[in-house]
């Protein structure tokens, strides 16, 4: 062996286990020649209310990842358009894999490395909506198959409690960080929560994924409001 062959990293890549199989049986990501991952992998969730440009900085961070090279799958579930998409309220939109209940992003993976797709890491858009084994799928990728995630999601629903998905982000991710673009309620005061509003006032019973929209027309709209006005169900002059 050529000293150059000797510092050439070694790629172990196995496919994907199968379910059932154990993931420790070979790890999909290349590694050095002293066995250690080339990529120590992470679980970041980002998070803030409405209109802090979530989605936004999805696809700002899936561009910035592919321009250095990376491969990445974008999932969403209950974008606004109602499609496999990721849209923003700017008008940037990105085609992405619709997350439905019995999906497993593990098999999202595996499937793309057995096509032959290299697969660096996942961006999840609206990761509140997301089930409870998604959450877990998301860290096993991270520990186990050294994949990259990141979410991005609300916290709270319009009753001001955690999404169950949330929550589990917060307690599993390496990493969590509010999105620091600033949301203003009417009043000028900072936008902390997500009111839900139906004919006119703020409600506080009902499903807790319903879709709606910002527009002041629409059947169902959400409106997000510093604490005291969410408190106090006023949406101010225009509500």
């Amino acid at each position: 062996m050529t000293d150059d062959a000797a510092a050439a990293p070694i790629c172990l890549a196995r496919p994907l286990p199968g379910p059932g199989e154990d993931p420790g049986g070979g790890c999909a990501a290349a590694r050095a020649v002293d066995g250690r991952p080339l990529h120590a992998a992470a679980l970041k969730f980002f998070w803030g209310p409405m209109d802090c440009g979530k989605s936004t900085m999805a696809l700002q961070m899936n561009y910035n990842h592919a321009r250095q090279g990376r491969r990445g799958l974008v999932t969403t579930r209950i974008d606004r358009s109602l499609g496999p998409q990721v849209t923003t309220r700017i008008g940037l939109a990105h085609a992405a894999v619709e997350v439905t209940d019995d999906l497993d992003l593990r098999d999202l993976v595996r499937d793309a490395w057995a096509e032959g797709v290299r697969v660096d890491y996942l961006i999840c858009d609206e990761a509140s909506f997301y089930n409870l084994e998604h959450v877990e799928q998301m860290a096993d990728l991270v520990d186990n198959y050294d994949v990259d995630v990141y979410a991005f999601g609300l916290a709270t629903d319009f009753r001001s409690c955690l999404f169950p998905a949330a929550q589990r982000l917060f307690e599993l991710a390496d990493e969590v960080a509010r999105i620091q673009v600033e949301v203003l309620c009417w009043c000028g005061r900072e936008g902390l929560l997500n009111a839900r509003v139906v004919g006119g006032r703020v409600v506080r019973e009902g499903a807790q994924v319903v879709i709606g929209d910002t527009a002041d027309t629409a059947d169902v709209r959400y409106q997000v409001l510093c604490r005291r006005h969410y408190r106090s169900g006023d949406l101010g002059p225009r509500g």
